[in-house]
């Protein structure tokens, strides 16, 4: 059985070919970016991290990683209504990721424990959501010494 690619512009990689099922629709958009809803998740030369590719506009991409590398005792907590949006009974099936940020001159690298992606892989549903447990920052350094 043949897989289905579609050619695209990327950020990080420039034009790549990608098959069908890398492809996720978040029907609210992105935090922020609530207008941009197709996106390619991407394997990245730089593991463990991921690109997170928009499809209508190449110039936009994250970076994600998965939080439980980041904080091995992370618990997604989330609503029933964003497990719902994304066609989740209870959450065992679905990719969790957080968004990374990297300041130009790569110092404080943070990522979003608070605003947890999730996607659904089978459905190729995704939402970003905001988790319930107050313990997760918005900005959890990943480099020693940073915010202090």
């Amino acid at each position: 059985m043949t897989m289905a690619t579609r050619e695209i512009e990327s950020k990080p990689y420039g034009s790549i070919s990608i098959q069908e099922q890398q492809i996720v629709r978040f029907p609210r958009g992105l935090f922020g970016f609530e207008e941009r809803h197709e996106y390619a998740l991407l394997d990245s030369t730089t593991p463990p991290f991921y690109w997170l590719q928009n499809l209508e506009d190449p110039s936009l991409a994250f970076i994600l990683i998965n939080p439980y590398i980041v904080v091995p005792e992370y618990v997604l907590d989330v609503s029933e209504d964003d497990l719902r949006a994304v066609e989740s009974d209870d959450g065992s099936e679905l990719l969790v990721f957080s968004i990374v940020t990297i300041p130009a001159d790569r110092s404080q690298i943070s990522c979003n424990l608070q605003g947890p992606v999730l996607i659904n892989r089978r459905a190729r549903l995704a939402r970003q959501a905001i988790s319930l447990d107050q313990r997760w920052e918005i900005k959890h350094f990943l480099t020693a010494g940073a915010g202090a």
